[in-house]
């Protein structure tokens, strides 16, 4: 026979250990009260039946909300629960342990809420706190039942709040989950009203009444970011400014450079035209030169060959 090491065989206690105390948790105070009271309602009950178990509470219980529902495990499995108040259960949950027919206890705690269900500091509820716990639906003459979880489900449970108060601008409402144990979790709102779960158990809507401080890139811009900007703009003008003196002085200079270029080349022009004519021979007249005329080209001719 193979021995089994004492460290797998402890394990192995702990895990059978924990699937007892799942499947056999006992009901807090409230739920297991609220569970009787709901088990009153269902007389000869019709399967897949919503009863209202409301009129059945005590008149210290005025302004809670509560009612039953019996169904058989194969159908929760096959079908779920498409309308249960806020609720709808999808198909493909089943319970544990297993039991041929349960209730679900459905819960609207009003005005209730904050004193079985206390918040944490500085969160404030948006909404009443709707509850969904499962049990045995053998026997509906039993009281102080145990819970029997709800699991297996490819989609989850959708709570569809009615009741929903505004909240601040600029402040998140968040999905809060009381389990069966005691523990609450937060998750985030869809659509402004609507909660998802896998598991049974508390839920509401709820809201930090003190907002948290801002994020720094939220923050102002201090007064010296905006001079340093001033300052940046104020040197780019000035230096577009003289960029622009500049230019129309070097367009000046260029300016008289080319006329002062034109003027030159017509003095050399002449000078040079003066230089190619004729040139006149010079002679002596006393003792001063004086420029003299050549030789007569062309003799007079009379205009008659016989003078009269």
């Amino acid at each position: 026979m193979m021995r089994i090491p004492s460290l797998l065989l402890v394990l192995i206690l702990l895990s059978s250990l924990g699937c007892q105390v799942m499947g056999d948790s006992k009901a807090n105070p409230l739920d297991a009260i609220l569970q009787e009271y709901a088990y009153k309602a269902l007389v000869k009950p019709i399967t897949g039946t919503i009863y209202n178990a409301t009129t059945q509470l005590p008149s210290n219980f005025t302004g809670l909300t509560l009612s039953a529902l019996r169904l058989r495990s194969g159908s929760l499995r096959r079908y779920g629960v498409p309308n249960y108040n806020e609720f709808q259960i999808p198909k493909g949950f089943i319970e544990t342990p297993y039991v041929k027919r349960l209730v679900l206890v459905y819960q609207n705690l009003g005005n209730w809420s904050i004193k079985y269900y206390p918040l944490l500091p500085n969160y404030t509820y948006l909404a009443p706190l709707l509850g969904l716990v499962a049990y045995n639906g053998s026997d509906l003459s039993a009281t102080n039942l145990s819970y029997h979880n709800l699991n297996g489900g490819a989609d989850p449970i959708i709570v569809r709040f009615h009741d929903v108060k505004s909240h601040p601008p600029g402040i998140l409402p968040k999905c809060v989950c009381f389990d069966l144990f005691g523990s609450s979790h937060f998750s985030n709102v869809t659509g402004g009203n609507t909660c998802s779960t896998f598991q049974q158990g508390h839920f509401s809507i709820v809201v930090q009444s003190t907002p948290p401080p801002p994020a720094i890139s939220s923050l102002p811009i201090p007064p010296k970011e905006s001079k340093s900007s001033n300052k940046k703009v104020g040197i780019i003008v000035g230096s577009v400014l003289a960029g622009g003196l500049v230019l129309v002085a070097l367009s000046s200079l260029l300016v008289l450079w080319v006329l002062n270029c034109k003027q030159t080349k017509k003095i050399q022009e002449m000078e040079r035209a003066g230089d190619l004519g004729e040139v006149l021979h010079m002679t002596s007249v006393g003792n001063t030169k004086a420029p003299a005329a050549s030789l007569t080209r062309t003799l007079p001719t009379i205009e008659h060959e016989y003078a009269p």
